[in-house]
Order: C-alpha cells, then structure tokens, then sequence
C-alpha cells in the first residue's frame, strides 16, 4: 500500500488509493534530482538578483514591484497570511488529502523550484494523517485555487488549523502530535508554488467523478429493479438496436441490464403485454448511456491535471528559464466540471421518473398506489416522490454552469477567471442529490417487486434485492421513511450491491 509520485502517470484509481485507502506516498529518486536542479536555478535568479515574476517581484497588480533578495522569504510568507481569505465549511479530509497529494506531485515534476522540504513535508501530513482546515469557498479558479491553497499551507508553517487523526486542532499542534516538523520558513518562490495551481477544483472533481462512475452502475441496477417490478419489455435493448447508433456508452448500459435480468420471470417481450414501454424504460441505454460517454470524458481530464504543472511562472532548468504563464488557469477543468454536474443530474432526472411510473396508479401498469396496500390509510411512497422531485429540482439549479462566468480581480491584471472549483463543489452537491435519488427508485422499485411477487427475479436483480431486504423491511404500514431512505444511501456508498451484482453477473462496463 504504497504510491510512489514523480515517474509515472497517475490514475484516478492512484488518487482515491491515498485519500481513501491510506496509502503511503513517497517521491522517487529520479523526480528528487529533478526537484534539487530545478530549486538551484531558483536560487541562481535570486543571487544575481534576475527579475522574475514571483520570484523577486511581487504579486498580481505589484508583479512590477522587484524584491530584494533578503526579503524574498518574507515576501513568500506574506503570500500565504494574506491570501488565506477562505470561507464556509471545511473541505472534507478526503479532498484535502487529495489537494496535499496532488501538489505535491505537480511540485515533484521539478518545474516548480520548490526545496525538497516542501514536498517531503506534504507527504509526511499526508501519510501521518495530518488534514489542513481547508474551507471550501473563495476561490476564483485562476491564479489558481489561491485562497483555499494558502490554508494548506499554513499548517504546513505551523499556522491555521488541521485534523490529526480526525481531530480539529491548532495547526502547530497537529504537526506537532503527528511529528511532522513544522517548517521555519519558506525560501524564494515556494509560496507561490504551494498555491498558484488547480489542485482544489480538481480533487474535489476527481472525487466526484470517482463516485459518479460507480453509482453509474448502482443506476443501471436501479433501472433493472424497476423494470422488474414493471415488467419491463427487454427487446429494447437488443445489441443490435445500440450497435447501428454506435455510441459505446448506450452498448455498454444496453449489455448491462441484459446481464442483470437475464432468467428474470417478469420481464417481458415486445406484444406479450404491451406494445413498448414509455421512454424511461425503453430508452435506459441511450439516457444512461449518454452520462457515461460524458464521465468517460471527464476521467480523461481529470487524470490529464492531476499530472499537470500548474504553477507560475515554470521553471525549465535544462536550458536555464523561468517562464510567466498561465498554467494556473481553470478553464480546462471549469467546462468538465460544469459537464460533470450536468451529466450527473441527468442521472437523477431519469431515476425520479422511474420511482413516478411505480407509485402513479396510472402508470405503474396494476401495482397499488403509491405501492401500499391500504392506500387512504397509509401514504405509503406518496412523499418519497416528492422528495426525490426536490432534489431534482434543486439539482437543475446547480447544473447552470459556472464557467460562463468570470469577473476581474487583482485591479483587472486577472481579468478572466476560470470559477472551476465553484463548477466542481456544484457538481460534488449534485452528486450527493443524485445518490439519494437513487436509493429511493431502488427502495421503491424493492417495494414494487415484493407488491407483484415474483417467482424468478434475474440473476443481478435477484442479488440486489436480497442485499436491500437485508437491512429493509418490505412496507405494509406507514413508518418514517426517512430512515429506510437513509439505509438504502448507506448500502450505495458500502458498495455492496455492485460487488455483489458483479460477482454474478462480471464487471458493469462503464
């Protein structure tokens, strides 16, 4: 359980390893003599007193202002203090793990003229469980994620506040607990390094797009659990129907929920009961299909930035430049994110519209309404719809788009911005809408299944259902159903009905 950064491409999978897993990170060899050649060009600019943007000049609007070479490391520190300016609640100690561990790796590529102290000290918080207090608003997503950075890196200078161990402490005092020496200063250009970059927007992204992915397959098992429940006509997602389209996720959903259903005794063909089924059913393969073509996408780009130098300027030792650029710059996962919020509600907005078609007594093709017996008395799913049409509602305000956004800060010398990381914290509100959504159709399509007893479930239907009536009772009477709907969003993020549903059927393509 161990990640070794600066040689190889890092995957998404590398990423939720050590924020999730507990990896343990070190950096190679071959990235620390990158690290060393890059940090004595640093110091060479400042010796001959070379003016450099963020290395003997100041700031933003005072970029013209140059430093002396003895107040260079103060300039640094001030960076830090003065743009600690983030506000609201407390990333969660997954994403910022995964912001040191990210930086740290951009900083390990050896363009960024950092000390070897720099990295090492992240990757001991890192791997002694030290979290910075990092709060997730404040920041534009160009200069990078500046304020939200900068309170990561006071911890790291014995400032600001930390979890040790999942506990809220002063930041000396948690470095202190997990013996991480706080370091005493910073040298020319590191504050600059340490929080001119992407790595916010995208941890909180690669996160979301992580946890998107697999409840893509807790929503395909959703579909089938409803298609059951509604006897679901199966010849709509015939292979050959998806492969004259040819867009690989619609093939993909479409061999999916063939798998799940496969020797299920209420699922029927076109002409046994009806004619065709309405497009929630029918078109699961072009609907689900569509929001993994867009995840697939989202991965691409997000695995491209966790790999990216994204600080200013860059420093090119081989051929003695420092170069002021704008790798720092959003943009290039302001529009994924703003696709990943998107492409997730979608996934909600189908599902909603499946748990209306089992409680509608006009839709639901016999089942009682509202899939309780003694309707009147008892509501039974009445407001479970009605929770999950909120949530869908509140997710279509979230999906507009951040990025279309910008407006000038530091006196206009930063005159477009990115808002990339308030498009991955929408994206990261959506999914979490999203999930409760689908456990509530997978709830109410168990309630359906139990309400028209069937004798032969399929082979990856027939395993979710068991692992839901596990932990919830089949509804005859009315109770708070706040509860069963948070029992069902417990056993999605265990993971337990994929792995469950895969072990019988194979992997779900993705």
């Amino acid at each position: 359980m161990k990640l070794i950064i600066g040689d190889k491409k890092l995957t998404l999978q590398d990423l939720i390893n050590v924020t999730r897993k507990g990896y343990e990170v070190k950096i190679s060899e071959k990235a620390i003599k990158k690290v060393l050649k890059s940090r004595e060009l640093v110091d060479l600019y400042v010796e001959e007193e070379r003016v450099s943007y963020g290395i003997t000049t100041g700031f933003g609007k005072f970029s013209d202002k140059i430093i002396s070479k003895e107040d260079t490391g103060k300039l640094q520190k001030n960076l830090i203090m003065s743009h600690a300016c983030g506000v609201g609640e407390p990333l969660s100690i997954d994403v910022v793990k995964g912001i040191m561990f990210l930086r740290a790796n951009s900083l390990s590529k050896g363009h960024s003229g950092v000390r070897l102290i720099i990295i090492e000290t992240l990757l001991n918080m890192i791997n002694k469980n030290v979290t910075p207090i990092i709060p997730e608003k404040g920041s534009l997503g160009a200069s990078g994620d500046l304020a939200p950075l900068s309170h990561m890196a006071l911890v790291m200078l014995g400032m600001g506040e930390a979890y040790f161990n999942g506990e809220r402490l002063e930041g000396a005092q948690a470095m202190k607990r997990a013996g991480v020496n706080i370091l005493s200063e910073l040298s020319s250009k590191e504050g600059l390094a340490l929080i001119n970059g992407t790595q916010v927007m995208t941890s909180v992204g690669a996160h979301v797009t992580y946890d998107a992915i697999n409840l893509m397959k807790h929503l395909d098992i959703a579909n089938s659990l409803t298609m059951e429940a509604l006897n679901g006509i199966i010849c709509a997602y015939d292979p050959r129907v998806h492969e004259v389209r040819g867009h690989e996720g619609q093939i993909k959903t479409a061999e999916n929920i063939k798998r799940i259903l496969k020797g299920s005794s209420s699922i029927k063909k076109q002409g046994e009961l009806r004619t065709q089924d309405p497009y929630v059913l029918r078109c699961t393969p072009q609907i689900h299909g569509a929001t993994k073509d867009a995840l697939e996408f989202i991965k691409r780009k997000v695995e491209i930035e966790m790999d990216a130098v994204t600080d200013n300027p860059i420093i090119f030792p081989d051929t003695d430049d420092v170069i002021s650029g704008g790798n720092f710059h959003g943009q290039p996962m302001a529009l994924p994110f703003d696709f990943l919020g998107i492409a997730i509600a979608e996934m909600a907005n189908v599902s909603e519209r499946r748990i209306e078609r089992l409680v509608n007594p006009s839709l639901n093709y016999g089942l009682p309404a509202f899939l309780i017996k003694d309707g009147g008395l008892h509501n039974g799913f009445m407001i479970v719809q009605y929770s999950a049409a909120s949530l869908v509602s509140e997710n279509k305000v979230l999906a507009h788009p951040a990025s279309v956004d910008s407006i000038p800060s530091s006196a206009n010398q930063e005159d477009h911005v990115s808002m990339g990381t308030i498009a991955a914290r929408k994206a990261r509100d959506i999914m979490e809408n999203t999930r409760k959504v689908v456990a509530m159709e997978i709830f109410s399509a168990c309630q359906g299944i139990d309400l028209r007893k069937i004798e032969n479930l399929g082979e990856g239907s027939k395993k979710a259902y068991e692992i839901v009536r596990k932990k919830i009772n089949f509804l005859k009477e009315d109770r708070i159903m706040n509860i069963d709907i948070n029992t069902m969003e417990e056993i999605i993020i265990s993971n337990k009905i994929v792995e469950k549903v895969e072990k019988t059927v194979g992997k779900l393509n993705i």
